[in-house]
């Protein structure tokens, strides 16, 4: 179906319209056809196909004929044109290849939708792709859409703050959403289009002024990132404590042997039969090497290095530190 919305398409369409009512009204009332005859007068001045006149035509009949004759040369030439672009467009290869990406999105679930594919987005994806995460990128640029077409990336090509293309990228079932565009209102329109679609959705956001972390927060964000702000300690601390933060940044380094990974793995996981259990009793460090140095309860508190004889409560979550290889064996054995 042709969208209206396109300017060359409305002025084709007005023009076909313009020069067909013009010529049935005009035979019909300055020279007194019927409307019957004024129609087919009209097609076959407008066509060309030289049928022959209803009745001979005096000279104002003539001029106003050749009149009609010229300007529907003009007017159907240029429709003819932009619909013929219009519909070749739409079936190009890049076409396609776009209705294939759409097609898998709506298979996908549990996926992760990237507003923005600035630094910030591009970051964020390569750190999905090394822990195997679906995303999907909704971006707004063309140029930048023909890459992620190029690289086989999913992607939706059009606003994120508006909630047709969210839905598009299925944000009614995705899990989490990234909002990582470069403007702060953009970002916020986001994210209240996102929770009014999702309520259920893990929505992070960037932000570049302070004031717009509560802005963000009462939006429905359930984290709000400050890059330049995180910057900023980060530099400061490779001054004051450099062999900490080196070793921190390993953390967050994916595909290289020497790096180091964390891992979260919920209670579900780890004791499948529902069994709370003391932490020393699932022996983690003996099966997959990992060691445990984080725990959440289910009410959301956090427990450093948390003892042997902790109980897993239902609801809570472990964190892991380990090598690759550590990690590998850990996702194994308890099918993260």
């Amino acid at each position: 179906m042709m969208r209206l919305k396109n300017p060359k398409i409305v002025s084709a369409v007005l023009g076909l319209l313009l020069i067909f009512s013009g010529g049935v009204f005009g035979f019909r009332w300055l020279y007194d056809y019927s409307w019957v005859d004024a129609l087919y007068m009209t097609v076959i001045t407008i066509t060309t196909v030289g049928f022959g006149e209803v009745h001979p035509m005096n000279p104002s009949e003539k001029v106003y004929t050749s009149v009609l004759i010229l300007s529907s040369i003009f007017i159907v030439g240029y429709a003819i044109k932009v619909i013929s672009e219009y519909l070749l467009s739409q079936s190009n290869i890049g076409n396609l290849r776009q209705r294939k990406v759409q097609e898998k999105i709506d298979k996908l679930s549990g996926h992760v939708i990237v507003c923005g594919f600035g630094r910030n987005g591009m970051q964020a994806t390569q750190k999905l792709a090394a822990y195997n995460k679906r995303y999907v990128v909704v971006e707004h640029n063309e140029e930048v859409a023909e890459r992620l077409l190029d690289n086989n990336d999913l992607f939706v090509l059009g606003n994120a703050n508006e909630d047709e293309i969210l839905i598009k990228a299925g944000i009614e079932r995705a899990s989490s959403l990234i909002c990582a565009l470069p403007s702060d209102a953009d970002n916020l329109f986001a994210v209240l289009s996102a929770r009014q679609l999702n309520k259920n959705l893990k929505i992070i956001s960037r932000a570049t002024e302070e004031t717009s972390y509560k802005k963000l927060k009462l939006a429905g964000a359930d984290n709000v990132i400050l890059p330049d702000k995180i910057g900023g300690d980060h530099m400061a601390s490779l001054v004051v404590v450099p062999d900490l933060v080196e070793f921190l940044d390993n953390l967050t380094v994916s595909g290289e042997q020497d790096s180091i990974y964390v891992e979260q793995v919920p209670f579900e996981k780890v004791c499948p039969s529902g069994k709370e259990q003391a932490i020393r009793d699932l022996d983690l460090r003996k099966q997959t090497g990992c060691s445990i140095i984080g725990y959440k309860s289910p009410q959301g508190d956090y427990v450093v290095n948390p003892e042997a004889d902790l109980v897993l409560q239902k609801g809570s979550k472990l964190i892991l530190i380990g090598r690759p290889n550590q990690i590998e064996s850990l996702k194994q054995r308890y099918h993260v």
